[in-house]
């Protein structure tokens, strides 16, 4: 049996994690991309996943040299994905394990890069399930300085639900993520896409195929 650190809060990634939106925003970037006769290559893809929706247009513009600002680029995006975010649905395992753990006043948050506008329209069919997390902050939070993989964004919410770094536990599917998460000197386990190499996540605690594999009780955490 591994030997993990005694937990007393889990804050959770939203885009890939919870809600299944990432094979969306990799569809929508290559269609935006399609009108310069670029493709994204998948490493690309793993690159830009996690990180706020500006860096990611940035970063996009850059490796694939486009001739256009980010706030076109994100112009163009937003109006497509717009209409398929109140249809996005939870990741397997996503809904039983934050319910288990609110059922036990384990305090959950969610850090996610979305800003508030995006993060509306991907939760407003799951209103019920969100009300759970006591704390959430989006990636334009006024208090919040750097995006990941700077660590910022989880020393926020656990500064918030009153948590010491060290005894927080995060989930994470984008590498952009376990590094903050790392650097916030966090533990972190690592869900990463099932088109990801997992031989990139070495900085995880843990990795799982997904949430439904996760074992709370090696964490000290309520046993299913």
């Amino acid at each position: 049996m591994p030997n993990f650190k005694k937990i007393t809060h889990v804050i959770y990634d939203l885009d890939g994690l919870l809600l299944d939106t990432e094979p969306l925003h990799a569809q929508v970037n290559q269609m935006v991309a399609n009108h310069y006769g670029k493709t994204i290559d998948p490493t690309l893809h793993c690159k830009v996943r996690g990180r706020k929706s500006h860096d990611s247009a940035q970063l996009l513009i850059q490796e694939l040299d486009l001739s256009l600002s980010v706030e076109d680029f994100l112009k163009q995006k937003d109006a497509i994905i717009y209409k398929f975010y109140p249809h996005v649905l939870p990741l397997d395992g996503a809904v039983r394990l934050t319910q288990h753990l609110a059922s036990h006043h384990v305090p959950q948050g969610v850090a996610t890069s979305s800003g508030t506008r995006p993060f509306t329209a991907k939760t407003q069919s799951h209103q019920e399930w969100f009300s759970l997390f006591q704390q959430i902050v989006r990636g334009d939070d006024p208090e919040l300085k750097k995006g990941k993989p700077a660590p910022d964004i989880f020393l926020l919410v656990a500064q918030r639900l009153g948590a010491k770094p060290e005894n927080c536990l995060v989930f994470e599917d984008a590498l952009a993520g376990v590094s903050a998460a790392k650097a916030a000197g966090m533990s972190v386990i690592a869900v990463p896409a099932s088109d990801m190499d997992q031989s990139l996540y070495q900085e995880a605690d843990q990795i799982l195929n997904s949430l439904s594999e996760f074992q709370p009780e090696l964490w000290q955490l309520p046993q299913f």
